[in-house]
Formats: structure tokens, C-alpha cells, sequence
């Protein structure tokens, strides 16, 4: 009973998502969280949960008089046991949205493990008359994290992230990959996003760096002659968290000795279709989409499009010749020269089917802020109306020009025309892009049959130059192999170099990059050269990986999934918080335990640190 120490007699026999029909009228013991109580005179009803999912519990009138009232004294999340025997619900009574739904539990004991407070917010779900969910401020879900956690998505949530982490597992280690750990505590190398910095108590003045990624280690494995590895591993990088970004994260870390793009990219493949059918049943395309670089900004606006809906964009160069409408002139200008690397055109089109008649103007100038955030200039536009006429917008500019341009364009009757014009042809790209996506969201053109699209990003330029700087950087890192075509020009023409690189992109998602790696010391070292790393700046970053290379370092490629952004887009959530069990908030800080916090003064003392900003008292 409810006073009794003896918790042993209520270690449970079964879960609260076990009983089905076949199981009346076996004893058993049930322990979990109350998630909700109806006393109803004479009867009670209790939900128990678990994470295994929800059982009925009936106190009638078989139950002692102690039992009634204990059963009445429930609150939502006592945490409790139950004995009893399983009986079938009638017919009317049957609940098909439950697995337990044709059973109940009638309670012959229960026993309360513990009380449960008045909760900050409920469990159960809330849902609005539209029925979207009700959810507390992130702030609060975070601060009662615990409580967070009980609710059914969540639960759903994180133990998919451990199914998928163990069909990785799985996978990989049946294809002859080993799991090694690399270090935690890593030697500081300040490029990319800031490390975050661990001070040495036994060395004054040193510090550790918490690793951004296991790079340089997985390499040195390679070296080592460990030609297939991979690691399930915690990266930290000092940046602002985003809702797909934390301080603290998690990637499936691969390389690959002896190999090639294909055979990575031929890897990542059957992994993923591995995890998928393994943990959702779900069968993905033996082969993903290949795009090259340019080709998914001139097509979609960016390097991670989503290819759910086919909404291409389309090059209208040959418009500022159709009529005096300057804004078109300058993006035109750049077809045919070499603009950022590229000979292609910053006059792009957007053709969308069949909506002319529903797009008010306030609609059209909702999609032109989405292009101004996105650093265009504007938004042009114009319908095609049910006469085969323009009309709206810029469309006086071209009466008369109908004919040619709906042929180029592919555009009929009731389209809507939209364009974007810039001398740069990336900054087009990417601000038709957004709208582009604005539009799948606004007209619902996702494929239902196209849950998950995954595709390849291949291609990408190797350099990028910094104009604030004036020196060129590396768009990835500086261990990408250059592709060999381009190694006799690298001095002389590095806007030119692509890299031996690729990223996985998933419905709109950058999912993972990864690249073939420099083996070749003395091609290292030009690279180091080119952006601007002496060679005793080199030495000292990196001299211990160069040094390696030197003793026999095999061709290797590697990738590395992120593991959070993958359960995100598995579960269709907005932000990797949802999937993590304890992330922290924007502002990387866990309202929770008060994660960053002051220390003691000794503890400083001891790591030989004096802090500038003190604790209020």
C-alpha cells in the first residue's frame, strides 16, 4: 500500500504499452506517471504512463476502500505502481487510437513511489481549434526540462535518435569500419568558428581546445593504416546557436583510406538507406541526385535546395533586350563574362503555374521583402492573364513581347512572372531562391510521395576571396583535395580550382560535407601558401599533420552526417533542440542548472586565470 517501504512487491511485469487482447486476465504490476485521473463517484479511471505508451486503469467497485482512496488522492504525474488483473473493454468502450485500447488494468493495489508538484506546464498534448499544438515559451521547456521530456513527441523524438544512432552502428561496423575515439582535448587552431578553450592547471598559460570536428585525428587514423573508421562524435563550436546549430553537437564522423568520391559518396549512401528502412520503415533511392554547384544556385538559388517541388528558376538574359527597362540591363550584363568566377547571367525568373488570379499585390509584396532580406534590390513581376496578355507589375514594359518570352519562359495563361536582377549573379540566385522556397511553403507544392530528398552537391569552387582581407580562403578546409585537373594552376588562377568535395543536402537542409583529402605534403604546403599561411604559421598549426604525411599517407576521403539535423528532418521538426535531450537555448546557455555559471575564485586561482566579469552578489 501507499505506506509501505517494500517496493520490491511493485517491480513491474510489464509496461504500460504490452497489454493487448490476449492478455485478459493475467496478473500484473504497471509502474509509471499518472497522466490523467477521472473520479467518477464509485469508479476511477487512471491513464499510466510510460515510455512505452499509455495503459487504463480501472478502481471499481472490487477495490478495498484504502485502494478507492488512495485512487482518488492521484494528481497528474504522481509517479506510481499498480497491481491488478487484465480485463477486455466492452465494444463501445474500445479505444483504436491506443495499442492497449481493447484492455483495461482493474487496480487491486497501488502504490505511490512519489508525489509530483504542481506542473509549470502540461504534459498532455493542447492543441488550438486548428489544431496545432499548444507549446510553453522554449525559455520555460528548457528551465523543466525533465517534464519536457515526458511528453509523447519528445519521448518519440530521442528514442528515434538512438534507434538511428544504433542502425549506424550497425551498419558501418558490418562494412568493416572500426569505431575509434579521438580526443576531446585538442591543440588550438583558431581558423573557421571559435573553439571553445580549455586552460591547463598543470600548464600555465596553455590551453586545450574542445574539438570542432575530429579532422585532423580521423586523417592521422588513416595514416596510422586504420582504412575504415568512424565515430559517433561530440563537436563544439563557439558560434550563435541557431535553431539548427548548438554550441555542443553530434556527427557521424567517417573516412575512408584507399577510396574515391564515388565509393564515399556510394557509402553514405546505403547508410542512409540503411537507418531509414531500419528505423522508419521507409525505402530511399538506391542513388541520390548529383548537382553541381552551380547548377543548384542557377536552378534553386542556393548550395542546399529543397527538391520536394519542381520550381525551377530560369535564366532571362534575353529580356533587356526586349525593352528600354533598366533595372533588367545590369544583371543581363554579366552573361557573357566572367562575374565571381562565373559566366552566367544575374537575370533570373521564377515561372509559377496556374496562380496568377490568386496572388493579390500585398501577397506579391510579401514575396519581395523575402527577396529584399535576401540583399536584392527588388522583386519584378507580371501576369500572364486569361487573353494570353501581361499585365500587373512591369508588364508595360513588355506589351507586345508576349508571345517570345512565354515561349522562353515556358509560361501560359494565369502564371505569375517574377524576377530578380543583380550584377552579381550569386546575390540573384540566392534572393529568387528564397522566394522560390517561400513559394513551396505558401502553395503547398511539396510531392507527397517525396517525403526525403536527398541529393549530392558536387563541384564546389575550392576558393573563395575575401574581399575585406584581399586574400583568398578555402571554402571548406584546407585538407580538401584540389581536383587534379586544376593542380598546375593553383598559383596562377585559384578562382578557377573546384574542390574533390561534396555536401548532402536534405529536403532543403545541408545534411553533411565532406571531401577527398590532401595525402601529398608538398601539396599541403601550397595550399598554406596560397592563403596566406606562412610556412611557420603552418609549422606551428599544423606541422605535427604534415609531418605525418611524410611516412607513407594513403589517398583518403571521408564525410560526417550530422546526427541532430538528421533526427530533425526525420521527426519534421524545426529546430535540433526538439531532438536533443538537453540542449541549450539561443543564447547557448541551459536555463535549467544555470549552465554557464560563475566559480569559485580558487578554481580560477588554480588555472592560473583572473576574471574580468564577476558574480552580483
Amino acid at each position: 500500500m501507499e505506506n509501505s517501504n517494500n517496493t520490491d512487491d511493485f517491480r513491474r511485469t510489464v509496461t504500460c504499452g504490452d497489454l493487448r487482447a490476449a492478455d485478459v486476465g493475467k496478473n500484473v504490476v504497471l509502474n509509471g506517471w499518472v497522466s490523467r485521473s477521472r473520479n467518477l463517484g464509485g469508479l476511477s479511471f487512471i491513464s499510466l504512463r510510460d515510455r512505452y505508451g499509455i495503459t487504463q486503469i480501472v478502481v471499481g467497485d472490487k477495490a478495498s476502500e484504502e485502494v478507492k482512496k488512495i485512487a482518488s488522492s492521484l494528481k497528474s504525474e504522481y509517479c506510481i505502481a499498480v497491481k491488478g488483473s487484465v480485463i477486455a473493454r466492452s465494444e463501445k468502450d474500445i479505444n483504436k487510437e491506443m495499442s492497449t485500447g481493447e484492455i483495461e488494468v482493474e487496480a487491486s493495489d497501488i502504490h505511490i513511489f512519489t508525489t509530483a508538484k504542481e506542473l509549470p506546464f502540461s504534459i498532455e498534448e493542447v492543441r488550438q481549434k486548428d489544431g496545432s499544438i499548444v507549446l510553453p515559451n522554449e525559455d520555460l521547456r528548457l528551465k523543466y526540462r525533465y517534464l519536457d521530456l515526458r511528453r509523447t513527441p519528445m519521448q518519440q523524438n530521442i528514442i528515434l535518435r538512438s534507434q538511428v544512432t544504433f542502425a549506424v552502428r550497425e551498419f558501418l561496423t558490418g562494412k568493416g569500419f572500426l569505431e575509434i575515439e579521438t580526443p576531446t582535448f585538442i591543440k588550438s587552431t583558431p581558423e573557421g568558428a571559435r573553439d571553445y578553450l580549455v586552460p591547463s592547471r598543470v600548464h600555465p598559460g596553455k590551453f586545450y581546445s574542445l574539438p570542432q570536428s575530429p579532422q585532423l585525428y580521423k586523417q592521422l587514423l588513416m595514416v596510422s593504416g586504420f582504412d575504415k573508421y568512424f565515430q559517433i562524435a561530440r563537436c563544439y563550436r563557439d558560434e550563435d546557436a541557431r535553431g539548427d546549430r548548438q554550441p555542443e553537437f553530434t556527427q557521424i564522423d567517417m573516412e575512408m583510406s584507399f577510396t574515391n568520391r564515388e565509393e564515399v559518396l556510394e557509402t553514405t549512401e546505403a547508410m542512409m538507406g540503411y537507418v531509414f528502412k531500419k528505423t522508419m520503415n521507409y525505402t530511399l533511392p538506391v542513388h541520390f541526385d548529383r548537382i553541381v554547384w552551380e547548377d543548384a544556385f542557377d536552378f534553386y538559388g542556393s548550395d542546399k535546395p529543397d527538391l520536394r517541388f519542381d520550381l525551377k528558376m530560369q535564366d532571362a538574359a534575353f529580356m533587356a533586350d526586349l525593352s528600354d527597362f533598366s533595372a533588367f540591363k545590369a544583371g543581363a550584363a554579366n552573361a557573357d563574362k566572367s562575374i565571381e568566377r562565373h559566366k552566367r547571367s544575374g537575370l533570373k525568373a521564377l515561372v509559377v503555374k496556374n496562380v496568377a488570379d490568386k496572388y493579390s499585390r500585398k501577397m506579391i509584396e510579401a514575396l519581395e521583402a523575402v527577396a529584399k532580406i535576401n540583399h536584392a534590390k527588388g522583386l519584378a513581376w507580371m501576369k500572364v492573364n486569361a487573353e494570353g496578355a501581361f499585365e500587373g507589375g512591369i508588364s508595360k514594359f513588355f506589351a507586345g513581347k508576349e508571345a517570345e518570352i512565354c515561349s522562353k519562359l515556358n509560361a501560359e495563361k494565369n502564371d505569375l512572372l517574377l524576377f530578380v536582377s543583380d550584377e552579381k549573379w550569386q546575390v540573384a540566385c540566392v534572393a529568387l531562391g528564397a522566394v522560390r522556397k517561400q513559394l513551396g511553403k505558401d502553395l503547398n507544392l511539396y510531392n507527397p510521395a517525396d517525403e526525403f530528398h536527398f541529393a549530392w552537391i558536387i563541384d564546389f569552387p575550392y576558393f573563395a576571396w575575401n574581399e575585406d582581407e584581399n586574400k583568398w580562403e578555402t571554402e571548406h578546409h584546407m585538407f580538401t583535395l584540389p581536383q587534379k585537373k586544376y593542380w598546375d594552376t593553383l598559383e596562377s588562377d585559384p578562382g578557377s580550382v573546384k574542390g574533390d568535395l561534396y555536401d548532402l543536402v536534405l529536403n532543403g537542409y545541408e545534411l553533411a560535407s565532406g571531401s577527398m583529402r590532401i595525402n601529398d605534403p608538398a601539396l599541403q604546403e601550397r595550399i598554406f601558401e596560397i592563403v596566406g599561411y606562412s610556412r611557420e604559421r603552418a609549422e606551428k598549426a599544423f606541422g605535427f599533420l604534415v609531418e605525418a604525411f611524410k611516412y607513407g599517407a594513403p589517398p583518403h576521403g571521408g564525410i560526417a552526417p550530422g546526427l541532430d539535423r538528421l533526427v530533425m528532418l526525420m521527426r519534421h521538426e524545426e529546430s535540433i533542440h526538439e531532438v536533443i535531450a538537453f540542449p541549450k537555448n539561443n543564447l547557448a546557455a541551459s536555463p535549467m542548472d544555470d549552465c554557464p555559471s560563475f566559480v569559485d575564485e580558487q578554481q580560477l586561482k588554480d588555472l592560473h586565470i583572473v576574471c574580468t566579469e564577476k558574480e552580483q552578489a
